[in-house]
């Protein structure tokens, strides 16, 4: 039996305590076992319209565009001819992305279609869009052209609101409030913190960081197949959810290096900051993706809370958890402003591949030692901030750090 936040006693209590502390518990409450119902992000907007504003800016909130509505997205070059593109832009219904890629989405019936070339953003080049060998573990379910393969089992629950599996429709397109607060109309009707899911309740970190690796993860549902589909997102999940009721995290092997992780664990493509997070002794004490991210939208890279080591440097300090003995120079050896003295650059390395030859960051939070990469290739903050150095070099650097212990990085 699935036990949804809000249901249980002890999670009411937790709520209640927190709507007191907030001075906003005061209100009428919904009778027993009242419907839920989903209304869509503009409902939020009245009594949230600053969070609102905020949020529309963000990549969440602009997974899937018009370019029609907004012609100003489109980013691939569509005017220079390439043999990779073999559709114009009156036939795209949907841009995908404005990050690192740029897929573009055709409508057919019920259902979206990718169409098989995408537009590497940072390299500013067309790429094949199909199934690698060895890859996604759905590629054995589904023709590997793209134009044959439906988006709604493989990418819409995650880009969406309220997906429905079997009239294919859904309450709004991209990452709504509703995606991650729950459906919304018994807080419209009793607005009170009982009534909608909130990642910052105090005592749930594993449910609030769900609500993110719910999509930020790769994984199968439990279920698959469901009505003789195979999907690639938590059918059925909803904040507030176990979300290990729904939903199975891909696997690794130690030593074994496969399409989704490195030999030695950490993620080695994009969408698996859950993985990666899961591992991590952040996670396992308690603090949830929302301590260092706010995806209604902020001033700062990856929508972080603070700039730079700001937000790392918040809880990590020689007085708190363990953190830069000295100064943050003395810690990493590079001048403080430099790239090499951001806390991201050696633990939060990019390593996790998305398109071409550009990676996204790791959240295993682990520092990559340059024996981890003779080891077994993975890449290691050093040597990919030096590449004209050797991972031998490398070591000789670390030995010499006064910070650095030589059993941590293999003598």
């Amino acid at each position: 039996m699935t036990e949804r936040l809000g249901a249980g006693p002890g999670v009411v209590a937790a709520l209640a305590l927190a709507a007191a502390t907030a001075g906003c518990g005061a209100g009428p409450r919904p009778p027993e076992g009242a419907e839920r119902e989903f209304a869509g992000s503009a409902s939020c907007a009245e009594c949230h319209q600053e969070i609102f504003d905020r949020w529309q800016e963000t990549l969440m909130a602009n997974v899937l565009q018009d370019p029609v509505e907004r012609p100003e997205a489109v980013l691939g070059d569509f005017a220079t001819p390439d043999t990779l593109v073999s559709f114009g832009l009156d036939e795209v219904a949907f841009l995908y992305g404005s990050r690192w890629k740029q897929r573009y989405l055709t409508r057919r019936g019920d259902d979206y279609y990718v169409f098989p070339a995408q537009w590497d953003i940072q390299n500013e080049e067309w790429r094949r869009y199909f199934p690698q060998p060895g890859g996604d573990w759905w590629a054995d379910f589904y023709p590997a052209d793209p134009m044959q393969r439906p988006t709604g089992p493989l990418c819409d629950g995650c880009h969406s609101v309220n997906y429905d599996v079997a009239a294919k429709t859904v309450t709004e397109w991209n990452v709504g409030c509703e995606r991650c607060h729950g459906a919304g109309s018994l807080h419209l009707e009793y607005p009170i913190p009982e009534t909608i899911v909130n990642a910052e309740w105090p005592g749930y970190p594993v449910r609030s960081s769900d609500v993110c690796i719910q999509c930020h993860s790769q994984g199968q549902p439990r279920s698959n197949p469901i009505g003789g589909v195979y999907y690639d997102w938590p059918v059925g999940y909803q904040p507030g959810d176990r979300l290990t009721d729904f939903w199975v995290l891909d696997e690794h092997h130690l030593g074994e290096e496969t399409f989704t992780h490195w030999p030695e664990g950490s993620a080695h493509k994009n969408r698996m900051q859950g993985n990666d997070y899961v591992q991590s002794q952040m996670y396992v004490k308690g603090v949830t993706c929302a301590a260092c991210h706010d995806p209604h939208g902020t001033p700062y890279e990856a929508d972080l809370r603070q700039p730079g080591n700001a937000v790392c440097t918040e809880c990590h300090t020689p007085q708190l958890q363990p953190g830069p003995r000295g100064t943050v120079a003395f810690h990493t050896q590079h001048e403080e402003e430099s790239e090499g003295s951001q806390c991201v650059a050696c633990h939060m390395p990019q390593v996790a591949r998305t398109v071409g030859n550009v990676a996204v960051r790791s959240h295993t939070f682990r520092f990559i030692s340059p024996v981890l990469t003779e080891a077994y290739g993975i890449p290691n903050p050093c040597t990919t901030c030096h590449p004209e150095e050797s991972n031998e070099w490398a070591l000789e650097e670390l030995r010499r750090w006064p910070s650095v212990s030589p059993w941590r990085i293999g003598g």
